[in-house]
């Protein structure tokens, strides 16, 4: 065999290799970025492939799902599946939510509709004792599931609003402490995180209590203060303040005025659409006569919740009373910050206690 023979088989073995090498590398750099974007150990993607949608919007869904991992835990699906005993109908709560239980512990799982991605990475970095706990995620086949904590009491609109036949009763100090969770809850929000946000969807049936009936707030889905134009919102018109229904300025006294009706459910026991109702609309005369020195105590009588039976302390009672009405002020600037409202409840707690105790 001629030398150039020979030279020319080496060089083709070796453009041969070259091409071999390189698709070598492309595939293992393939490989490297999809298991970046989804571990495995998190997630089932090759037993469940979730390409149903565009490349797009999964490669953005997978890649805040690897984002989300890093500071909370990612779920497989087939733990949530195992939990509900494949979200069987014995573990439907309501609607899209569903019971479950893992590692002992019960848990609430619910189905989220769209990419909630951002919400989760904002929830991530909100932790308060009365708020309900995000404790985990899952994403599968274009679905996004959010893990929490589980209140075992349900939501504070059951035991309000409940007929004595299923036994359910909340007693006065009990009801303080309630509020004075939310209104904590609320001052975290709008007192601790820069800008603050906004609750706006306030309502008694947002409110879950867990074993020791102490709350928690709900279906949090931040809405920032900077925002000004109205938006979608999932709470009733009424407890919605004026402001924001006539001109959609949202502000952190939009809470406030909601918090006011949640009090004033709190304190009679009826429910804010028949107040208003039966007010034609203006709530501020379900207080005439009540702050009347000689015939107020009788008017606040007709006023609480007949369930109570009169066992609150009067004075107490006429303190939430007024409160109530700073809170529904139709101008907001007139209406208290929730830290003034969180110290003014906690004096009423602290003075229902000594009470409840001298019985």
């Amino acid at each position: 065999m001629s030398a150039y023979a020979v030279i020319g088989a080496v060089a083709g073995i070796v453009i041969i290799l070259a091409i071999i090498t390189s698709v070598y590398c492309m595939c293992s750099r393939q490989t490297k970025a999809q298991a970046d974007i989804l571990p495995t150990e998190t997630f089932e993607a090759y037993e469940n492939p979730i390409w149903k949608k565009t490349e797009v919007e999964h490669r953005e869904s997978l890649e805040s799902l690897a984002n989300i991992a890093q500071s909370m835990k990612v779920y497989n699906f087939l733990e949530l599946q195992y939990a509900t005993d494949d979200f069987s109908p014995g573990s439907q709560v309501k609607g899209t939510v569903f019971r479950g239980k893992m590692n002992g512990d019960l848990i609430a799982i619910k189905k989220m509709n769209g990419d909630v991605s951002k919400e989760i990475s904002s929830l991530d970095k909100i932790n308060h004792f009365n708020l309900i706990r995000v404790l985990g995620v899952c994403f599968n086949e274009g679905h996004w599931f959010l893990i929490y904590e589980f209140a075992s009491n349900g939501p504070l609109s059951d035991w309000i609003f409940s007929s004595n036949t299923n036994q359910k009763f909340l007693s006065w100090t009990q009801r303080m402490q309630i509020v004075l969770d939310v209104a904590r809850g609320l001052n975290y929000i709008h007192s601790y995180n820069i800008p603050p946000y906004v609750y706006k969807d306030l309502k008694s049936s947002s409110i879950l209590l867990d074993s020791e009936f102490r709350a928690k707030i709900s279906n949090f889905r931040p809405a920032r203060f900077a925002e000004r134009q109205r938006g979608q919102t999932t709470s009733e018109e009424i407890y919605l303040s004026p402001e924001y229904r006539e001109k959609g300025q949202l502000s952190p006294k939009l809470d406030v005025y909601a918090f006011g009706m949640l009090l004033l459910e709190v304190l009679t026991g009826k429910k804010i659409a028949n107040l208003y109702e039966r007010l034609n609309g203006n709530l501020s005369e379900v207080f005439v006569g009540v702050f009347d020195e000689m015939k107020g105590k009788d008017q606040l009588r007709c006023l609480m919740d007949p369930s109570l039976k009169e066992n609150y302390p009067s004075e107490s009672a006429m303190s939430i009373a007024r409160l109530i009405e700073y809170c529904l002020n139709r101008d907001p600037s007139s209406r208290p910050d929730m830290d003034e409202i969180v110290r003014s409840l906690s004096k009423v707690l602290n003075m229902s206690m000594t009470w409840e105790t001298s019985l």
